[in-house]
């Protein structure tokens, strides 16, 4: 009901009478009154004058879920939204969820992590109020082994929502960083509960420095507002992070995943046709491909020129002996 009422206060610019909120949304002025102070507890500035009635002057830069549902307009996508001022890892929350059952698009969003998490079981460090750190819950017709497909879409679908929100260019490095001029803008952790030859569920996690000031970023990181040298709208870009994400992943299944509807595995080259079209977007914005990389995967390192990434987002290096390599994860170094 507060989505609604808020829904009235945005569209109004002026003062809208407090009988014409209750009337429409079929309530007494009492229980509006009720909800407005709700409202206000949540940093909601609204000022109420007799016979005038409610305007909104003020909107708090929370990522409730209020805000983030309202005009929306995702089939499944954030329909279902755990919030959090502060939780240790919101992948630690999006698992659990994913084993009870929850429905996929659930998403879990969190002002601030006390222990964020990276790859490779590194931190990653989520000052409150400003960056966007979230976990999705999805649950694709795709083989464990082809996880990497959605790294690679969901890094695809962060750079198209950057750029028309904020018009800045960001690009991928292999596997799951997304960069702004050389500078960590943000990352992306994938977790699986899968058995051999299905994926129960997915938990896509994202972390991205939006309104950090540059003193309090770590080296070699950047946020959006070091790079525009202004606020972004948090609210804005998480919900075109989440209409992309959706739009692509739809593309992505509709068209044939790899497995295809049957979990068959990779037969034939028209089931493969939406994981071919997320590859052509990513290579789009990747600065891995056609550069000498460093490589460390499973526990060694590999050297060589990478060459492209597979239908299943494993990155191919060629080494110097001539041999393509396939890698799944590990980190990447640019030579030069």
């Amino acid at each position: 009901m507060q989505e609604k009422i808020l829904d009235f206060l945005k569209r109004k610019p002026d003062y809208i009478s407090g009988d014409l909120i209750a009337n429409r949304l079929g309530m007494s002025r009492q229980a509006l009154w009720k909800h407005i102070q709700e409202l206000r507890d949540a940093g909601y500035d609204i000022a109420a004058v007799p016979h005038l009635g409610y305007k909104l002057l003020f909107s708090p830069d929370r990522l409730f879920p209020i805000e983030i549902a309202g005009g929306l307009n995702t089939k499944f996508t954030g329909k279902n939204i755990h919030y959090f001022d502060s939780v240790s890892s919101t992948m630690d929350i999006a698992y659990d969820l994913g084993v009870k059952g929850s429905p996929e698009g659930t998403l879990v969003l969190a002002e601030a992590q006390t222990k964020g998490k990276g790859r490779l079981a590194r931190s990653w460090f989520s000052p409150k109020y400003k960056g966007i750190y979230l976990s999705l819950i999805l649950r694709p017709v795709l083989l464990p082994n082809q996880a990497p497909l959605l790294t690679l879409l969901s890094a695809v679908s962060i750079c198209e929502a950057v750029k028309e929100i904020t018009g800045i260019d960001a690009q991928i490095k292999w596997p799951n960083d997304i960069l702004v001029n050389n500078k960590k803008l943000g990352g992306i952790l994938t977790e699986l509960n899968a058995e051999i030859d299905l994926i129960r569920f997915v938990s896509i996690g994202i972390g991205l420095n939006i309104n950090n000031d540059r003193k309090s970023l770590v080296s070699g990181a950047t946020s959006l507002k070091e790079q525009k040298r202004e606020d972004v709208n948090r609210v804005e870009l998480l919900q075109e992070i989440l209409r992309k994400i959706e739009l692509n992943y739809l593309l992505f299944q509709e068209k044939g995943s790899p497995c295809g509807p049957s979990r068959r595995g990779l037969a034939s080259a028209d089931e493969a046709v939406g994981a071919k079209l997320i590859i052509e977007k990513w290579r789009e914005y990747n600065i891995t491909l056609s550069r000498r990389v460093k490589v460390y995967f499973q526990k060694e390192y590999i050297e060589g020129y990478a060459q492209d990434v597979d239908i299943d987002g494993a990155l191919l290096v060629r080494k110097d002996s001539g041999v393509i390599q396939k890698v799944t994860s590990g980190d990447v170094t640019h030579c030069r």
